[in-house]
Order: C-alpha cells, then structure tokens, then sequence
C-alpha cells in the first residue's frame, strides 16, 4: 500500500468512524474509497466491515452515559442483531460474487435514499408519537432481525434504518436510541467479523488501517458529532454514495 493510499484509505475511516456515530452511513465512505483504489467489491467489503468494528465499538463507548437503563433492550434486540448478522454474513460468503456486484448498486442508492429522507422520516414519525411503545413488540424485533441480516450482507446505511424503525415504535430520547443503535450496529459488525476472519481472505493493512481511523473517528463522532450541520453530511454520504454506485454499474 502506496503512502497515498494509505492516507486516503485512513482519512476516509475516520470520516466513517464519525458519520456512524452520529447517522450510521459510513460504509458509504470506506466503502467507494477501497473501490476507487482498485480492490474488488467482497475483499473491499469484508475488509471495510473487520476495520470499522472498532469504530463502531468506540462510537458506542462514546455514548456510555445514553446507554444506562437499557440492558432489556440491548438483550433482546441484541440476539436479534446476532442472529441477523450471522445470516447475512453467511449469504455474502454463499452467494456468487457476481450476485454481490449486481446488487450492491442498488443497496447503495436504497441507503443514500434513506439518508436524503431522513428529515420527512422524523418528521413524520414526531407525527405519530401516540403509536410508539415502551418494547416494539415483536415487529420491532423482527425489523432489527432483519437490519442485521442487511448489515452482516452490506451494512451501509444500517444505522439509519435502526433510527427509523425505533423511531417508529419505541418511545425514548433521541440520544438513547442513537446510543443503542450504535451498539446493535456493534454486534451486526462484530459477528460478521468474525465470520470473516474464520473463513474468507481478509486485506488486513487496509482492515488495520480503517480500524485505526474509525476508533478515532467513532469518538471524535460521539463527542463532536451532533454540532455537525446535518444538511451538509447527508449531502457528502448522497454525493459519494451515488458515485460508488455508478462505478460498480459500469464495472
């Protein structure tokens, strides 16, 4: 790894290790990055996820304080991010390369759609406060199950479809439920990891270095990140999102 590369591949985990504290976007910066220095899309996306581990787990220290009073919480849709990742995961692994190619385009412009409406999404869920609840219920469960099969497939844009789905049925302060995120996104990263590590080739300079960035990235984030202007981040995650998908189309 050329000493460029390195601090391109470096700086853009710390973008992510900071994007995935507070919005929970990042791959859409590691991700397009390893791309644009030539990596094939499943070594770029296996690596990506063992490095921004460390990010996410640092983002979720970060917000320790948000975190008291919600082992319930944590444990149950703890198991179900587990089970989810280890699922999907395994379909990254089981699925043929050209499977991974053709979709992820549209994984990423699904993820950067999400992002952009992100406003009218919390907008209309402060809409609807009288339906949230206390636990979620068994859909909210099944909602985090599946974001953590997506996330161990992909994960970008995970943490926003966590948001959106406690958002929707948990009534609670908007930093706690960012605080959860961050620790079921943990879990989903951190299984997948594993299973990586176990079974699959791994580039481990540039996993090393992502790792690195998003430690300090994920908590410059959780420190620093809510003064953030929201307007401008979502517009650098769309900009480079949509990018990366029309390099993997064309490809």
């Amino acid at each position: 790894m050329q000493a460029i590369e390195m601090v391109a591949i470096g700086a853009a985990g710390i973008a992510a290790g900071g994007i995935n504290a507070v919005v929970g976007s990042g791959t859409l910066i590691t991700f397009p990055t390893l791309l644009a220095f030539g990596y094939p899309p499943v070594l770029a996306n296996v690596s990506n996820n063992i490095g921004l581990v460390p990010g996410t787990l640092s983002a979720a220290y970060g917000y320790r304080r948000e975190l008291k009073g919600q082992s319930g919480r944590l444990i149950r849709f703890g198991i179900a991010s587990l089970v989810g990742g280890l699922v999907g995961a395994l379909l990254l692994l089981k699925l043929p390369t050209d499977t991974f190619q053709a979709i992820v385009p549209v994984l990423i412009l699904t993820a950067c759609a999400l992002v952009l409406l992100q406003p009218r999404i919390n907008r209309w869920l402060q809409n609807h406060e009288g339906r949230k609840r206390d636990d979620g219920g068994v859909p909210l469960w099944f909602g985090v199950l599946g974001t953590g099969i997506y996330g161990g497939y992909f994960g970008a844009a995970q943490g926003v479809l966590l948001m959106g789905l406690f958002g929707n049925f948990l009534r609670d302060d908007l930093q706690r439920l960012n605080a959860a995120k961050n620790v079921l996104a943990s879990i989903v990263n951190g299984i997948a990891a594993v299973i990586f590590i176990a079974v699959t080739d791994v580039d481990w300079t540039v996993a090393a270095v992502i790792a690195a960035g998003s430690t300090l990235g994920g908590a410059l984030g959780a420190r620093l990140g809510r003064k953030l202007p929201p307007t401008a981040l979502r517009a650098l995650i769309i900009t480079i999102g949509v990018t990366a998908a029309g390099v993997m189309t064309v490809q």
